[in-house]
């Protein structure tokens, strides 16, 4: 892939001020930090530039504030779980720029670590003020981005730094790049791509890259229904967005083109309620009672999921294959992802995962640490999905 500077290209940075970009977006409750996975995650580069001697400044962006500095939106509440995961000493400043914060750098030791208040209290951050990027990178001698979660932001500390300061990518973001770089920039072949969800509608720009990119195509969730339905199946009572029949077609006819199969369900798991515990059962795709609905796909289907997987070198995945928040109708989407992982835990295959749902899925079925990379980046690893380029890494590309 293009290259990119790391932290293995730094060095003597002993006294020197680097501006760490990380993702400190974290679900609170009550005032405390209830999952610190993406504190976990930055982490090793945040130690190895603390234990290089480098004035570590930590950048993050925290909710979503619309009028300036609010206390609910403080970094300061997340500070504490960041000391606790790093098990050092965290110093806060109550701004990203100005005296505030200049104050509190000068005063931080060598080896020192710094949170600066939510960049988003300033307006010129999420529009990339040339004059609010300036103030930002007068903090700074070095600037590492290791958000990868927010490098679909062209913001001032994700994308406009890099054009200010000598910029590297933190450790996080270099596993990011080189796994997705396994999964589709270059991977090994045979690719297959699992994609679920509720809806085509939300998935149409990434179906039509990945039917471009991958030798097969497994459908699953609620997005199967719709191109179920596009090819004539009577779907019940299913979710499913009929209005999309043209466009669900339309993508089945460019992977055709393209060879890549498509994988759709041949039997389904219906209910006639979406509760746990539900009456349900086993019918052939062309067989969906009209009062019943799709909850998973059948054990036909996961069979043939599981022999696609046993196929590939490298596996793609976006989106469980089933309802799987609830009781039986997660059958599928666990069996599917622990065959996954004894593919990959045997060497046979590269298996990259990401997006919410899908990190869920995993948890829910005991393998994400089993998986060769899992991304917890949401919103920037389906727009690399997409085949869309991503500001944040761009730059590091091409300052490289």
């Amino acid at each position: 892939m293009p290259a990119f500077k790391t932290l293995d290209d730094l060095s003597d940075i002993s006294g020197k001020r680097v501006l760490v970009r990380v993702d400190l977006n974290v679900p609170v409750a009550d005032g405390k930090v209830t999952d610190a996975t993406r504190i976990e995650r930055v982490a090793p580069t945040i130690k190895e530039l603390a234990a290089k001697g480098a004035k570590v400044i930590l950048l993050a962006h925290f909710g979503r504030p619309k009028d300036g500095p609010t206390p609910e939106f403080s970094l300061s509440i997340v500070a504490p779980a960041v000391e606790k995961v790093l098990g050092a000493p965290v110093a806060f400043a109550a701004d990203c720029i100005g005296p505030v914060a200049a104050d509190a750098i000068a005063a931080l030791p060598a080896g020192g670590i710094l949170l600066l208040e939510n960049t988003r209290f300033h307006k010129g951050e999420e529009k990339n003020v040339p004059e609010f990027v300036t103030a930002l990178a007068a903090n700074g001698d070095i600037y590492v981005n290791d958000a990868f979660s927010a490098a679909h932001r062209a913001h001032a500390s994700t994308e406009g730094l890099a054009h200010h300061l000598p910029a590297y990518a933190g450790r996080t973001m270099q596993a990011e790049l080189e796994a997705l770089e396994k999964g589709l920039g270059n991977p090994q072949r045979p690719v297959v791509a699992i994609v679920g969800g509720a809806k085509v509608s939300t998935k149409i720009d990434l179906l039509s890259n990945l039917v471009k990119k991958v030798d097969a195509l497994v459908i699953g969730g609620g997005m199967a229904n719709t191109f179920l339905a596009a090819r004539g199946v009577d779907v019940g009572k299913s979710l499913c967005e009929h209005d999309l029949a043209d466009t669900a077609s339309q993508i089945m006819i460019d992977a055709a083109a393209a060879g890549c199969a498509i994988v759709l369900p041949d039997d389904g798991v219906v209910a006639r309620e979406f509760k746990a515990g539900a009456a349900n059962e086993v019918v052939a795709i062309d067989a969906v009672p009209a009062d019943a609905m799709i909850l998973d796909v059948g054990p036909k289907s996961i069979d043939n999921v599981k022999a696609w997987i046993s196929r590939a070198e490298t596996l793609v995945w976006n989106g469980p294959l089933g309802a799987f928040e609830i009781a039986p109708f997660d059958t599928a989407t666990v069996a599917a992802a622990k065959h996954a992982a004894d593919c990959t835990k045997a060497g046979k295959l590269v298996s990259v995962a990401g997006g919410g749902d899908t990190v869920a899925a995993l948890n829910h079925a005991g393998v994400s640490d089993d998986f060769t990379y899992v991304s917890t980046a949401g919103g920037a690893f389906l727009e690399w999905m997409e085949g869309k380029e991503l500001p944040g890494v761009a730059v590091l590309l091409q300052t490289a």
